[in-house]
């Protein structure tokens, strides 16, 4: 057994030893997502640090609970609080409470994210659905020894986020009436903001927003096999000849006012799964 198997089994045995609750479905409450969290019917929380091998959060946002119950009937399970390669985390320690989701018996994968809008059609306080992204963060979370009783050596990422989940998202989205794109997410490493050039090259690369999480789970969950779903909120709009300085104050007020819509669309499509 690899010592990253054996990792993942003591984790699943610290949350057997409290709750036998059997989710279906698993949920990285990123920003935007608190509305989702106050929806879930709680069966059991469990602070990370109570299970081995989960790192500790430390943005200010990010509780660090794991929650177990259901939404829209749906069995699920919650990671409120995600992590960052900027916090100094590495690519695996990010990923592993993805591993555990999946031991647990997910089979899905729902991911939110904040994120910095490339595309000039976009508007701040859009939702944007994944259907592709970019890593452009320099490093993958497979790499090194691989374990194939968790997934294969070299994982096909021809569909990264699940087709008729994201086309399932965008009709919710047109039904509500809710400003909503599909597009492409680039990953970098952060926590700088980028420069005008970078943006520039961005665009080129045909991006559509760019920001600091989400791609190591995404590769993560599609090599253990599970089905993906991911949105993100445009808090800003990242225009090379016009580009300001961020206020981060307004990007979170942004991200605030997006948050009814996305909970919606969240909860809106749980229910259909």
């Amino acid at each position: 057994m690899s010592e990253l198997k054996q990792q993942i089994e003591l984790a699943v045995q610290a949350i057997r030893k409290e709750t036998d609750f059997a989710p279906r479905i698993g949920i990285i409450l990123g920003t935007g997502l608190g509305g989702v969290a106050r929806e879930i019917q709680a069966e059991k929380t469990i602070e990370y640090a109570r299970i081995p091998g989960f790192p500790r959060p430390t943005m200010e946002d990010h509780a660090g609970i794991l929650h177990f119950g259901r939404l829209e009937g749906q069995p699920i399970v919650a990671m409120q609080g995600r992590f960052h390669l900027y916090e100094g985390y590495s690519p695996a320690q990010i990923t592993f409470p993805v591993r555990v989701l999946k031991a647990l018996g997910i089979d899905t994968l729902v991911v939110s994210n904040a994120a910095g809008g490339i595309n000039r059609k976009f508007q701040a306080g859009d939702l944007m659905i994944l259907d592709d992204h970019i890593n452009f963060m320099g490093v993958n979370p497979l790499v090194g020894a691989n374990d194939d009783t968790l997934g294969p050596r070299f994982p096909d990422m021809s569909e990264p986020y699940d087709k008729k989940l994201v086309a399932l998202g965008m009709d919710i989205a047109l039904a509500q009436g809710f400003r909503c794109h599909r597009g492409t997410y680039i990953a970098v490493t952060g926590p700088c903001l980028e420069t005008a050039a970078e943006y520039r090259m961005f665009g080129v690369m045909q991006a559509d927003a760019v920001g600091m999480s989400t791609v190591p789970e995404v590769i993560v969950a599609k090599h253990a096999g599970l089905r993906v779903f991911g949105v993100s909120v445009i808090t800003d709009m990242c225009i090379p000849e016009t580009l300001k300085p961020a206020d981060i104050s307004e990007i979170i007020a942004i991200a605030n006012e997006a948050e009814p819509r996305l909970t919606q669309l969240i909860l809106r499509l749980i229910s259909k799964m």
